[in-house]
């Protein structure tokens, strides 16, 4: 074949896939297609679709009955300058239950997954299912268990061993009183904090090759923290950055733990009124539908920034 007819059969060729050449390529993955139909169509009903509305409508002023009335940066100019329970309330506490419950909820689930993948192996799955079922349960333990350890009168358990120790000579409102609701959050979160990160790290320190802990030991590693900090988590860095993606996300959700445990939404002055409290406040309970979009799209840049770090600490460089 010429040089010049075979030029023209392979720009033949490049037409054939950009026209009809990727339909056949499609046809003939059908079955690969239909496999992951089922995905893409939750994945963009459920999410896709929910967070493109969100941005749009942060844009509006929208009472969920009446047209949406575009207004601009409106609402964000309100959230940055107007709003004074967010900035006096919502903020800060955000703030305090992230920094606390994010960074030492993951620091205790990866120290809580180092000691268990020591114990044996029908002890470990004990172990591991004490930890973890506490993140499944969720409000049945809440309203089981702290709810009556928290109670503010002598019959709850807190109160009850406290006064018969002397520590207290009365009842201390845990839940209700300002001074103490978020430290009660603090706690029940990070007591419910082993979830599926928990797991994903336990996984990670289970499948280190433990080969490399002799050839260290050899090449002078002497303790088990010089083993932990040189071996093991460079080795698990995927499921230490998977934990740190669902340590981030699971504090800045954290927002209806405030109402269960006060049992009042808005909490007492505000103390446990967090992000999500507060877009459940303006979209759900005065519906101005506008509003909470935008504080669901402030938190979401939020929310994505956190990962980036998280991605900075943890991915591997060729995925930043």
């Amino acid at each position: 074949m010429a040089a010049s007819e075979l030029v023209l059969h392979k720009r033949k060729q490049r037409i054939g896939v950009g026209r009809g050449g990727l339909l056949h390529q499609i046809w003939q993955a059908r079955v690969s297609y239909l496999l992951i139909a089922p995905f893409v169509v939750v994945f963009a009903v459920f999410i896709l679709v929910p967070i493109i509305s969100a941005f749009g409508l942060s844009f509006t002023s929208f009472n969920g009955v009446e047209s949406p009335e575009f207004i601009g940066w409106g609402n964000f100019k309100y959230l940055l300058s107007q709003d004074q329970i967010f900035l006096q309330h919502v903020l800060p506490n955000t703030i305090k239950f992230a920094v606390i419950v994010g960074p030492g909820g993951y620091v205790l689930a990866f120290m809580l997954a180092w000691v268990i993948a020591q114990l044996p192996g029908r002890m470990r799955i004990w172990f591991a299912m004490v930890f973890y079922a506490p993140s499944l349960a969720g409000a049945v333990v809440l309203q089981l268990v702290w709810q009556p350890l928290l109670t503010g009168d002598r019959i709850g358990y807190l109160n009850h061993y406290l006064l018969q120790l002397g520590i207290i000579s009365e009842p201390r409102l845990w839940v209700l009183d300002p001074a103490y609701l978020m430290n009660a959050m603090i706690v029940v979160t990070l007591w419910s904090s082993m979830g599926i990160g928990f797991l994903a790290m336990m996984a990670g320190i289970l499948n280190v090759d433990r080969t490399m802990y002799e050839a260290a030991r050899i090449d002078g590693v002497k303790s088990r923290l010089q083993e932990i900090w040189y071996i093991t988590i460079p080795i698990m860095k995927p499921q230490m950055l998977f934990a740190a993606v669902m340590a981030i996300v699971g504090a800045f959700k954290g927002g209806e733990i405030g109402a269960l445990l006060s049992g009042q939404n808005p909490t007492p002055e505000y103390a446990g009124h967090l992000f999500q409290s507060h877009i459940h406040d303006h979209g759900l309970i005065r519906f101005e539908m506008g509003y909470a979009s935008a504080l669901s799209v402030f938190l979401l840049v939020i929310i994505y920034l956190f990962n980036k770090l998280s991605w900075r600490l943890f991915g591997a460089k060729e995925d930043e």
